[in-house]
C-alpha cells in the first residue's frame, strides 16, 4: 500500500514542489495539502495520512502546535515530519517535544525527503546523523549542567526502566550513542531483525514514539551519563 502524505506549508509553491517530488516516487501518494495548522488538523481527520510533512512558521496556528495536537490525538496514527528552513536548535527540540518523529531542513535533496517520509512511515524514525548527534550533545550538555543529575543506570529506581530486560537496557544505551540498527547488531553480535525487535519493545515499554525520543529519554533518566 502507498504511504499517504499530507503536505502542510503556507507557501503554495513549496507545497507544489513537495507534492511533485513525493508523487514521483512509487509507493508514496500526497492525499492532501494544507496552508496552516488548523487546516492540517482538519485534513488529518478527513484523509487519515500516514505521514504529515509539517512546516514550522505559518500564520494562525503554527506547525509546532499543530504537531502537538495531531500526535496527542488518539484517533490519529499519523507521524509528523517537520520541514523547515530554520536550522535552529530551539525549533528542533520544540518539534521533538511536540511529538514529531523527524526533522528535515528544506534545503535537503529530493532523495532525502523521500527517504525521510519512508523512514517515518515505517515507525522507526531516525534523524540524519548530524541532527541526531546535535540532539545527543544538547541533551547531554543539559543533563551535565543540572545541579542534581538523575542517577546512572546501576542505581536507577525508575519503575518503568526496571521493566526492560538486560538486552533491552543494552539496546537503549546503544541508541543513546546514536547507533543505527546495523551498528547495534555488530556491537551485540546479533542480526538486525533481532535489534529491530528489541528497539520496538523498548519504545513500547517506555511509551516513546521513536528512536530519537529514546535518546532524549536515556539521558534525561540517567540511563547514560554525558561524557566528560
Amino acid at each position: 500500500m502507498s504511504i499517504r502524505v499530507l503536505v502542510v506549508d503556507d507557501q503554495s509553491l513549496v507545497r507544489a514542489g513537495f507534492r511533485t517530488i513525493l508523487d514521483s516516487e512509487d509507493g508514496i501518494e500526497v492525499v492532501a495539502e494544507a496552508a496552516d495548522g488548523e487546516a492540517a488538523i482538519a485534513a488529518v481527520a478527513e484523509f487519515s495520512p500516514d505521514v504529515v510533512c509539517m512546516d514550522v512558521q505559518m500564520p494562525g496556528m503554527d506547525g509546532l502546535e499543530a504537531t502537538r495536537r495531531i500526535t496527542t490525538d488518539a484517533t490519529s496514527a499519523a507521524a509528523v515530519l517537520v520541514l523547515t528552513t530554520f536550522n535552529r536548535e530551539d525549533y528542533l527540540f520544540a518539534a521533538l517535544d511536540a511529538g514529531a518523529s523527524g526533522f528535515l531542513l528544506k534545503n535537503s535533496s529530493p532523495e532525502q525527503l523521500i527517504e525521510a517520509v519512508q523512514v517515518v512511515a515505517r515507525g522507526d524514525a531516525l534523524l540524519s546523523p548530524d541532527v541526531t548527534r546535535r540532539v545527543i550533545e544538547a541533551v547531554a550538555g543539559r543533563t551535565a549542567s543540572t545541579e542534581a543529575p538523575r542517577p546512572a543506570a546501576p542505581g536507577s529506581r525508575n519503575p518503568v526502566l526496571e521493566t526492560l530486560t538486560e538486552r533491552e537496557r543494552e539496546v537503549l544505551e546503544l541508541l543513546a550513542e546514536g547507533l543505527s540498527n546495523a551498528e547495534i547488531a555488530v556491537r551485540m553480535w546479533v542480526g538486525e531483525a533481532t535489534v529491530k525487535t528489541h528497539v520496538s519493545k523498548v519504545l513500547l515499554k517506555l511509551g516513546l514514539r521513536d528512536r530519537v525520543h529514546a535518546v532524549v529519554y536515556a539521558y534525561e533518566n540517567g540511563v547514560v551519563r554525558p561524557s566528560a
